[in-house]
């Protein structure tokens, strides 16, 4: 017994015509007759009882019917969720990100993912930004939103959208009315940084100050930006943050604009190399063409760094 047996039995059964059951499952009827034929006699009963005007189910026909259409119904089934699953509109996508993103257009991107793809399941995994890597690598997510590229053949990324750094000031500051300042006149003040043993970003902007010709006297350091600009609005020191985030307090802040030699707080997705499965090629295949269509001098403009 076989799945075009129970399918060809299912459509003799609802036609109660073998004519009728080769015309709606387009083959002629000396294959039909003999697939039953073969059916029956791997059954050892007969499923149909026929004379030359009519065709009726025999009692044992009457009892393989829903069983028939049971299976044939699952395996339809089976068919639609597989086809899903290999289209990307099932299945499940783990994203390791900072928490400074949740402040950021990435939630855009997840609301709208989720009304175009609802089987899929999206979770986002708040992590350190080193973290983030090494759960990438280990499969424990399978993306990363982050603001440092990687590509080292193992890891590969794709630029989102670019971001300048600037400087995040108490209202009272002395430069805070200024829409721009270099790096250098922060040299005489406090700072608020990121953990620089645990984000590569923060080590950047650390450079970026010897570079300027100082190093920052750091007074507090933190895992998330946001923390940062809310230190900054209570007076204990400035900060170097993305342009996007400073704005968080933009009551009690004021954010001014940084040269052009100071590291750009640009975004990534931070992607194995290789296969993905389904659910996760659709999704940052979406995530790329959304990034493209909000700013299409960012991501359009770049191809990112490939592994």
């Amino acid at each position: 017994m076989d799945l075009k047996q129970l399918r060809y039995f299912a459509t003799v059964a609802q036609e109660l015509s073998f004519t009728r059951a080769a015309r709606r499952l387009h083959v002629s009827q000396p294959p039909l007759s003999f697939q039953i034929a073969n059916l029956e006699s791997a059954l050892g009963a007969r499923l149909f009882d026929r004379t030359s005007r009519s065709v009726t189910l025999s009692e044992a026909g009457r009892a393989l019917l829903p069983h028939a259409l049971a299976v044939l119904e699952r395996v339809d089934q089976a068919r639609h969720d597989v086809r899903r699953v290999a289209s990307g509109l099932e299945g499940g996508v783990r994203v390791g990100l900072a928490g400074s993103h949740f402040l950021g257009p990435f939630p855009q991107f997840i609301r709208l993912f989720r009304e175009h793809r609802p089987g899929v399941e999206v979770v986002l995994d708040e992590m350190k930004p080193a973290d983030q890597l090494q759960a990438l690598r280990e499969r424990r997510v399978d993306l990363s939103v982050s603001r440092t590229p990687v590509a080292d053949g193992q890891l590969a990324s794709h630029l989102l959208w670019r971001e300048p750094v600037v400087a995040a000031l108490p209202r009272g500051h002395r430069l805070a009315r200024r829409k721009r300042i270099r790096l250098a006149d922060l040299r005489d003040d406090e700072f608020v940084f990121l953990g620089l043993d645990s984000s590569a970003f923060a080590q950047r902007l650390f450079g970026a100050c010897v570079q300027a010709g100082f190093s920052p006297r750091i007074v507090q350091q933190v895992v998330e930006i946001p923390a940062a600009v809310n230190l900054v609005a209570a007076g204990l020191g400035v900060a170097l943050v993305p342009a996007s985030l400073a704005g968080v307090r933009n009551d009690t802040v004021a954010l001014c604009g940084l040269g052009s030699d100071m590291p750009a707080a640009d975004v990534y997705a931070l992607v194995r190399t290789g296969t993905a499965q389904p659910a996760l090629r659709a999704f940052t295949e979406a995530l790329l063409a959304w990034a493209v269509s909000r700013d299409p001098r960012g991501a359009a403009g770049a191809s990112g760094q490939a592994g």
